[in-house]
């Protein structure tokens, strides 16, 4: 198995993300990962002023690896190729620092929300606290052009999954797959299940995952400090029978967070991750039987 990030001799990513998915899916379930992105262009390296290993902090390293089974048994994976600190897909397409541009942002721009004012906006102006990615104010045109490359491609494909998924089950099951950082100031469970406070996924899935994980010894909390964001919002509707769970593994179970290694917990983590898939495909499997019974109420 090859780790590491992989550099672009061209200044455009080739492919936005990795797509696998069976002819035949078992179940109404889609995996995504959409910060694992390790393809760094190289007109972005030469834009930045950090090293980079000071942009890869970012990534949520390696969890599209630690799912890499999942196509086997029939079930879709999508990975963004592209890193996350170039183009955030959790984020509102023209949520943007206006301040990162020579140009006047287009109207209509969300550019005073939280996140951008912590500086992750859909292209993020730091790496970490007092980290500043660019060296210069970028042209208006590198937005535009991060949108329709990477952003879009990766949203199209997205929801083109969510949209088979309900035509061939009548339901659909997402789990957007993220990583969550060791903070000193906040102890967090091995894994967090965000819904949006209820509002993305019907109650009984969620409980259904919080077993499953809480039976192979792995602690689980919910909404807190990550409840969700643009991909949990934008396509998670459980009155139209989607469902969407954002799931953070700690970085500490599978990952040397100072040098962005796999751990020596990688193997295990990749282990159990493995063995929940089955029980993941039962999980939405059930909803093809009894749709009703997982109402946004729950």
């Amino acid at each position: 198995m090859i780790f590491g990030p992989s550099l672009d001799a061209e200044p455009c990513l080739s492919s936005a993300f990795s797509l696998q998915e069976s002819a035949q899916p078992v179940a109404p379930l889609i995996l995504a990962s959409p910060h694992s992105g390790r393809r760094y262009p190289a007109l972005f390296l030469r834009q930045s002023r950090l090293d980079l290993l000071s942009l890869r902090r970012s990534e949520d390293a390696y969890v599209d690896l630690l799912f890499r089974a999942a196509p086997q048994l029939g079930i879709p994976l999508i990975c963004a190729e592209f890193p996350r600190a170039y183009c955030d897909v959790n984020r509102y397409a023209w949520e943007l620092d206006p301040g990162m541009f020579r140009e006047r942002l287009p109207q209509g721009a969300l550019t005073n929300t939280a996140k951008v004012r912590s500086g992750l906006g859909m292209m993020a102006r730091i790496a970490g606290p007092g980290k500043g990615i660019y060296r210069h104010q970028l042209p208006l045109s590198e937005a535009h052009a991060r949108i329709a490359t990477c952003w879009l491609p990766y949203h199209e494909a997205l929801e083109a999954l969510i949209a088979r998924c309900r035509a061939r089950f009548g339901v659909c099951l997402m789990l957007d797959l993220h990583s969550m950082p060791t903070l000193p100031h906040l102890r967090l469970p091995d894994i967090v299940l965000g819904d949006l406070h209820g509002t993305s996924c019907g109650g009984e899935i969620v409980d259904g995952l919080a077993g499953m994980l809480s039976a192979r010894n792995l602690s689980v909390g919910r909404n807190r400090p990550y409840a969700g964001g643009y991909i949990t919002a934008r396509h998670g509707c459980p009155s139209d029978n989607v469902h969407v769970i954002q799931v953070e593994i700690g970085r500490n179970l599978y990952l040397d967070e100072l040098s962005l290694e796999p751990s020596p917990g990688f193997a295990a983590v990749q282990t159990t991750i493995e063995a929940l898939l089955p029980d993941l495909v039962l999980l939405a499997q059930k909803l093809v039987k009894s749709p009703a019974c997982v109402s946004p109420n729950l």
